[in-house]
């Protein structure tokens, strides 16, 4: 089976090296964004996925715009009886995805119709969902609206963050590709239309999203600093008095006691108490902006934070 693999985020990265180690499938090339500027110095940066994949001595491709005829026309070149999206990073054009012989499928990190969109693996954990999972879909040329071939169900642990529901969904994503793959082979693959009830949607996130809301309540603030733990970090900013810098929260703890009001931080022998309103949160580990990460008791042995802050723009 000849395959080309679209994908950008580390989230493909699993689902690639299985594909490259299987002796019936030919990968005729990765597709991914182009580099992008990275921190400070905006240094050019190539996307992870495509490192590996020159690693392996892949043909990789970067259109700047997916829907040039040139590009459609170069990939059609390729012939793939299957072309494979994960993270890819852009809608796909229908005349992208009537190229593959067999089918276009897109591996997506929700269980649809629930969670369509850029950031299913924050949203599910924010939320409270006990499940989530991999959709294996036929792409169509809405946003995540294709039929379902198949889905692979993960419970969200507890203490489940942004960064390790990631992982574990990357490499649960390769299995329920193997399936899919084979079902098409054999001509018995299913296709599924979503349902028209419960569809949500989650956005793009950006940095300035992490900026937190206190008055949100404690069970949601602490859901949400796990979600956006790593990306995109839940914040606040410190007071004028402490310097007035962005303060990353990573880590948390619902407590019972004390109710404070909303944004208002209160030094303990354990960490950080920060008021949601109906309670507050036990923030256990910190970054100023600039700074190492620290627990919350190292934190304030070098911030002085007085009781009664009030913490936020």
């Amino acid at each position: 089976m000849r395959i080309v693999f679209m994908g950008t985020g580390d989230i493909g990265l699993p689902t690639l090296r299985w594909l490259l180690t299987v002796p019936t499938f030919e990968v005729a090339a990765l597709i991914t964004q182009p580099d992008r500027p990275v921190g400070r110095g905006l240094q050019l940066t190539p996307p992870k996925i495509k490192t590996e994949g020159l690693a392996y001595g892949l043909r990789v491709m970067q259109p700047m715009r997916l829907r040039d005829p040139e590009c459609i026309a170069e990939i059609a070149e390729l012939k793939p009886d299957v072309i494979v999206v994960m993270a890819y990073g852009q809608l796909l054009p229908k005349t992208l995805l009537e190229v593959p012989r067999l089918a276009c499928l897109n591996l997506h990190a929700s269980l649809l119709p629930r969670w369509r969109g850029a950031s299913p693996i924050q949203a599910a954990i924010a939320a409270g969902d006990e499940r989530t999972g991999i959709s294996v879909m036929y792409m169509a040329e809405g946003l995540d609206t294709g039929d379902v071939l198949l889905m692979r169900e993960v419970v969200i642990a507890p203490t489940e963050t942004g960064g390790t529901l990631h992982d574990r969904l990357a490499e649960e994503a390769p299995g329920a590709l193997a399936v899919a793959l084979a079902w098409l082979e054999q001509g018995t693959a299913p296709r599924i239309p979503q349902p028209s009830e419960g569809v949500t949607h989650a956005g793009k996130l950006t940095r300035e999203d992490g900026e937190v809301d206190f008055s949100i309540g404690r069970v949601a603030l602490e859901r949400l600093i796990r979600a956006y733990n790593p990306w995109p970090g839940a914040s606040t900013r410190l007071p004028k008095a402490n310097g007035a810098k962005r303060l990353k929260l990573h880590d948390s703890i619902v407590v019972d006691t004390p109710v404070l009001a909303p944004g208002v931080a209160e030094p303990s022998a354990e960490g950080l108490l920060i008021g949601t309103g109906d309670g507050a949160v036990l923030v256990t580990d910190l970054q100023t902006e600039g700074k190492k990460r620290l627990s919350g008791v190292e934190w304030l042995r070098g911030q002085h934070l007085a009781p009664g802050t009030k913490l936020g723009r």
